[in-house]
């Protein structure tokens, strides 16, 4: 099928678009279901401070909120953000350029039903010792959308413990530093699904996969000697199904696309494509289903019977897909232009680093203008009126007649809903 222009839903026709609640139209996967803080308040950030009232910090500090953006920029961090249980953060509502976090990483452990849309985590060199951009320990129910991480300083996004039922789709992660630059491991109890990712400038762990994995029209781009998908490696049973994914060699890449399998490891394979030659050029071929092409994991004829896309995309697609939608895309920053245009040399660019200014920095994001809410229940006063509801009453939390709040249906009609 032919990849379309996105399809925007209209605030009038949104309610009626919806047949399933899930975390928001085009959730997808283990995670689809997380309800983030639809039962709760919203919060409404309107400062780019590092802490204190309407601080993103603040927004996530207590349970059950839904937190959209006034104001649009880079948020300077120095310690970690930790963020609550049932907390919805709506990236796709700041102004101008949207939002990114730098300096630090952030904890989702034990931050069940988290949903998190178009948004910029970047760690950087300055960030905690040993920690992850993005680290869950223990948790279940979360998706993450369209959110662009990278400069993890142990990895940039890693699962591991008691996690289950999570979703990371339409995501760039990207350039774990130098010494221990990894994309991110994946060790968990319960379901993972990871769709539509770009990996990039990682050294090794493109994930690396210990338990259930679903993961489908992925692109990974420049690994290095560590490897791209890591499987398992481990003594731990694991149950995967891997299908319509592109790696491509890039300048740092010495080995494989998969290693490290072993009979515990159980892969159902299906389409996935691997170019090696680093020539310019994008024209790789499939991987056959053998055990020497994946690592030496036990390949199984049956694919698991794990939540799966709604549509699966050719490799070729998927590239297409990543490279004009993955990560916070709604507007692109220069560190995720520049990603893009790296994995469009086709194997002739890229690099490992272990400094973000080489990418300089976060770079500067515009602002923009905040729309007018007279009520500050986060919607606009022009959005108010297009829903129906109250510019001059605090309503947003209500809940409209396809389940979702009216704040979620304006929020979620901003973004594309589907790319196919």
């Amino acid at each position: 099928m032919k990849l379309s222009a996105p399809l925007f839903v209209s605030l009038a026709a949104f309610s009626q678009a919806v047949t399933a609640l899930v975390a928001f139209p085009g959730a997808e996967g283990f995670g689809a279901n997380a309800i983030g803080g639809r039962n709760g308040q919203v919060y409404v950030v309107t400062n780019l401070n590092d802490t204190g009232a309407g601080s993103l910090r603040d927004a996530v500090s207590a349970t059950d909120r839904i937190v959209v953006f006034a104001v649009g920029g880079v948020i300077k961090i120095s310690d970690r953000i930790v963020v609550s249980k049932r907390v919805t953060i709506l990236g796709q509502t700041a102004p101008g350029d949207g939002i990114t976090v730098y300096g630090n990483g952030w904890s989702f452990s034990n931050a069940d039903d988290a949903i998190v849309r178009y948004i910029r985590i970047r760690m950087g060199k300055g960030g905690s010792a040993g920690k992850d951009a993005i680290t869950i320990a223990d948790g279940n129910r979360m998706i993450f959308d369209h959110v662009s991480v990278s400069w993890g300083r142990d990895e940039t996004f890693s699962m591991n413990g008691v996690v289950s039922n999570v979703t990371v789709q339409n995501s760039i992660i990207a350039q774990g530093l130098q010494p221990h630059s990894a994309g991110g491991l994946i060790q968990t109890d319960g379901g993972v699904s990871l769709f539509r990712n770009l990996y990039i400038d990682n050294k090794t762990r493109n994930p690396k996969v210990k338990g259930v994995n679903e993961f489908t029209n992925n692109v990974v781009y420049n690994w290095g000697g560590g490897g791209g998908y890591i499987a398992g490696d481990s003594d731990g049973q694991s149950y995967a199904n891997i299908i319509g994914n592109y790696f491509i060699s890039g300048p740092s890449t010495s080995v494989t696309a998969f290693t490290r399998g072993n009979a515990n490891f159980h892969g159902y394979v299906d389409n996935n494509y691997y170019d090696s030659d680093q020539n310019g050029k994008l024209d790789g071929s499939e991987l056959g289903a053998s055990s020497s092409n994946y690592g030496g994991m036990a390949i199984v004829s049956t694919k698991y019977n794990y939540p799966a896309v709604a549509y699966t995309m050719t490799p070729a697609e998927a590239v297409t897909y990543v490279t004009n939608y993955a990560g916070a895309s709604k507007v692109r920053d220069s560190v995720d232009t520049q990603l893009i245009a790296q994995l469009q040399s086709w194997g002739t660019k890229g690099a490992l680093i272990s400094d973000e200014a080489t990418m300089g920095g976060p770079g500067t994001l515009n602002g923009g203008t905040p729309a007018t809410d007279t009520d500050g229940d986060g919607i606009p006063d022009a959005a108010e009126k297009q829903l129906g509801t109250d510019p001059n009453t605090k309503d947003s939390m209500k809940l409209d007649s396809s389940g979702y709040t009216y704040l979620e249906a304006w929020a979620n009609s901003l973004v594309p809903s589907t790319y196919h």
